[in-house]
């Protein structure tokens, strides 16, 4: 069984790298080192239980020691109270995406895919072409302006002076809202890293997982290029979730298995530790 000391030293310095921007995130929030300590031992033991059978049994509580190195003792009691996690995100966030992919891709909400139209507030106003009308076209169990003052508290939804709905965003995505915001960022993040993983450590195809980096950009082209991403990703974004709208109807008559899936795109900049200004004396390029 591989140790620390066997382990590729390119793996153990990328998950240095992987774990500063978590370890900020966790000390800004008051996320000690004891506490996330005793989580990691617990996730440790979780994941050999889980996914490290033999013949699908599950692993004695030695074997889970050996392959994590967390003591028999503790695997003992980290076992017993291991817990189920749901990989979809929360019902009412979840319901949220479910609304905005329908009022950009379903008419009368849209004027063309991932075109949102602004609809009026009341369906005593608009009939089915409104938000109450939007709502209701997904959900029964729910009022519409519940939905409309979380929607705007989160940012998502503006209303201009002729009580008009306007999409703020092409995707559910808060601009307020802690709680939220750290929902789609364990969605995230959780999604790119086993996209990224599988590309490590599974034969076959792999999953699609490309960037672009440069490092010696002025900070005016990195305003443009943020604009650029802003602009056509979200378009992508946009023509991608038609898509998977369309699919998604298709196979509702389908008694497939069902599956999910999650496409991102991300945008990152930072100060370039490596490049100095070309007039700079000394300055030199490979």
């Amino acid at each position: 069984m591989p140790s620390p000391t066997t382990s590729p030293a390119s793996l153990l310095h990328a998950l240095r790298r992987v774990m500063r921007p978590l370890v900020r995130l966790m000390l800004r929030k008051g996320v000690t080192y004891p506490y996330f300590a005793d989580m990691l031992k617990a996730i440790f033991v979780e994941v050999a239980d889980g996914e490290f059978r033999l013949d699908k049994a599950p692993p004695s509580d030695s074997r889970v020691s050996l392959l994590t190195g967390v003591h028999r003792k503790d695997v003992k009691r980290l076992r017993g109270q291991l817990e189920t996690e749901s990989e979809q995100l929360p019902e009412a966030i979840s319901m949220g995406a479910h609304l905005v992919s329908t009022w950009l891709n379903t008419p009368p909400f849209c004027a063309a895919p991932g075109q949102a139209l602004p609809l009026p507030r009341l369906a005593s106003i608009g009939g089915d072409r409104s938000f109450d009308g939007l709502v209701r076209s997904v959900s029964t169990d729910i009022r519409a302006r519940v939905v409309l003052d979380e929607w705007l508290r989160l940012g998502v939804v503006e209303i201009d002076e002729a009580d008009l709905v306007h999409l703020s965003t092409n995707a559910f995505v808060p601009q307020q809202g802690f709680d939220e915001k750290v929902a789609y960022f364990g969605h995230n993040v959780h999604d790119h890293a086993c996209a990224a993983v599988h590309n490590l450590t599974t034969e076959g195809s792999p999953l699609f997982e490309r960037s672009v980096h440069y490092d010696a950009l002025s900070p005016a082209s990195i305003q443009q290029l943020r604009s650029a991403v802003s602009t056509d990703g979200m378009q992508a974004l946009v023509a991608f979730n038609a898509l998977a709208a369309s699919l998604e109807t298709r196979d509702a008559e389908s008694a497939e298995p069902r599956q999910r899936m999650t496409i991102g795109l991300y945008f990152y900049t930072e100060p370039s530790a490596a490049a100095q200004p070309a007039d700079t004396p000394g300055d030199a390029k490979p």
